[in-house]
């Protein structure tokens, strides 16, 4: 199947679109494996950590790009939380559709600057751009964990920088081992009414499914997971270990760990596509 990209995936979706985290070659066949169990499309991300670990954007992204295309669903890759525009630049040049420029560290106008820069430039390239406004928290500790973004300061945010997707603050962190946060689904639904673009949930490990299906219902398109299926890779293997402990082939506890990313893909996708967004009005004023 011809590589998709996340602007076509999210534009076709009736509900959450999955975009899961890849972080060694069977993270990739593994998300792939689950969204072709289910039948529904994904979309693989790469993200600038990811890169620091391989020491190389091109090495992953190639591999990354080649399950996508062996596909028999649509998947796209992404490039995840770039800070730096080289990346972005490198990416597209790999072949990548879609980028998240982070800028959300930045100053205000800085980030409004720099964002609106890079979207221009992927424009011209055909290349679908996410960006962020409201820290999300939990990133390598820069973020608070309490921040909100403000609707009007969203759809301003949009206007200025003409990114075609909005990763919002509404209760997340990243890197969370337990599904204990609690969203805003009020705020959801109001930057949904002002923002003209998708809205995007960073930090989607920690949120349980019932509430990522609301979080659906309520507004948002994108739903980043990375967290938990490296808590569903590691434990596997760490079970294969305790009850093999002689066993020598990498391939056999690798291969359990890429089977329980498959099952909890295959299961997240069920939760976000039986979630189709509907309009929630919003309850507070902007």
């Amino acid at each position: 199947m011809p590589l998709a990209t996340t602007g076509d995936i999210v534009s076709a979706s009736p509900a959450g679109v999955g975009a899961f985290n890849v972080i060694q070659l069977e993270h990739a066949t593994a998300i792939v494996a689950g969204a072709e169990a289910v039948g529904l499309p994904v979309v693989l991300q790469i993200s600038e950590n990811c890169v620091r670990y391989h020491g190389a954007l091109e090495p992953v992204a190639l591999a990354t790009l080649a399950v996508a295309r062996r596909a028999a669903v649509p998947v796209a890759v992404h490039l995840d939380h770039a800070t730096d525009r080289a990346l972005v630049e490198e990416a597209v040049g790999l072949g990548l559709g879609s980028v998240m420029f982070d800028a959300s560290a930045l100053p205000d106008e800085e980030n409004v600057a720099a964002t609106a820069a890079v979207a221009a430039w992927c424009h011209e390239r055909g290349v679908w751009v996410e960006a962020e406004l409201g820290e999300v928290g939990g990133k390598d500790g820069v973020h608070a964990p309490g921040a909100r973004t403000k609707p009007h300061e969203a759809a301003a945010y949009v206007a200025r920088t003409g990114v075609d997707a909005l990763a919002v603050a509404v209760g997340t962190s990243h890197a969370m081992t337990t599904k204990d946060a609690v969203l805003d689904l009020a705020l959801i639904a109001e930057l949904r009414a002002a923002v003209p673009v998708p809205l995007v949930l960073h930090g989607s490990s920690g949120v349980p499914d019932d509430a990522l299906r609301e979080a659906v219902r309520h507004g948002m398109k994108k739903i980043n997971i990375a967290t938990h299926l490296n808590k569903a890779f590691t434990g596997a293997i760490r079970d294969y270990l305790d009850h093999d402990p002689k066993v020598v082939d990498s391939r056999k506890y690798v291969k359990a760990g890429r089977d329980a990313v498959t099952r909890e893909v295959g299961h997240l996708l069920r939760v976000l596509g039986g979630a189709a967004s509907k309009p929630v009005e919003a309850s507070r004023s902007q």
